[in-house]
C-alpha cells in the first residue's frame, strides 16, 4: 500500500527549485509578500499624506530626481503614460510637484518635487520605513545583506530576461 506520509518533504530549496504548484513559483511568493504588505503603506500613505500608493511612487522619484522628464518618469517608475499623467496631474492639483515646459521645446516637460512636495515625502518616508523594518524582523544583519545582494541579483536576472 501507497502511503503519502512515505514521501518525503520537500525543502524550501527544492519546491524554490522544483516548483510543483503555483504557490512555489518565485514571483507568486515575491506577489504574495508585496500583497500582503500593501494594504499598511496604502493606509500609511492615505493617513499621513493623503496620496494613493501610486502618488507616493512618482513623488519618492520626483524628490529622489528632480527635473525628471515626464516621459521618462513612467518609465522608472513602471507605469504607463496615462496612469503616469494622472498620478503627476493629482500631485500637481495638491501642490506637490509641478510640471515646467522648456520654453524651447514645449513636448519636453521637466518635472519638480516642490518644498511642500519634498517635505510630505519626509514625512510619509518615516512611515514608511518602520513597516520595513518589520518585514525584516527576525533577520540577522548578515542576512538583511545576503537578501538586498540577491535582490540585486534578482533584479539583474529580471532585466536580462526583458534585453
Amino acid at each position: 500500500m501507497f502511503s503519502l506520509a512515505a514521501l518525503p518533504t520537500p525543502s524550501v530549496t527544492d519546491t524554490l527549485l522544483h516548483p510543483s504548484r503555483q504557490a512555489d513559483l518565485l514571483l507568486f511568493r515575491l506577489y504574495r509578500i508585496q500583497a500582503t504588505a500593501r494594504p499598511a503603506v496604502v493606509r500609511a500613505c492615505a493617513q499621513e499624506a493623503g496620496l494613493t500608493r501610486r502618488e507616493w511612487r512618482v513623488l519618492a522619484f520626483v524628490v529622489q530626481n528632480d527635473g525628471v522628464m515626464s516621459s521618462e518618469l513612467a518609465e522608472r517608475v513602471m507605469l504607463d503614460r496615462p496612469r503616469t499623467s494622472r498620478a503627476l496631474t493629482e500631485l500637481e492639483t495638491k501642490k506637490l510637484v509641478e510640471r515646467r515646459p522648456r520654453p524651447s521645446n514645449r513636448r519636453e516637460v521637466p518635472v519638480f518635487a516642490t518644498q511642500a512636495g519634498r517635505e510630505t515625502y519626509t514625512r510619509l518616508f518615516s512611515v514608511v520605513v518602520p513597516i520595513n523594518q518589520q518585514l525584516l524582523d527576525g533577520f540577522s544583519d548578515a542576512e538583511c545583506l545576503q537578501l538586498a545582494d540577491m535582490l540585486g541579483r534578482l533584479q539583474a536576472r529580471a532585466d536580462a530576461l526583458n534585453a
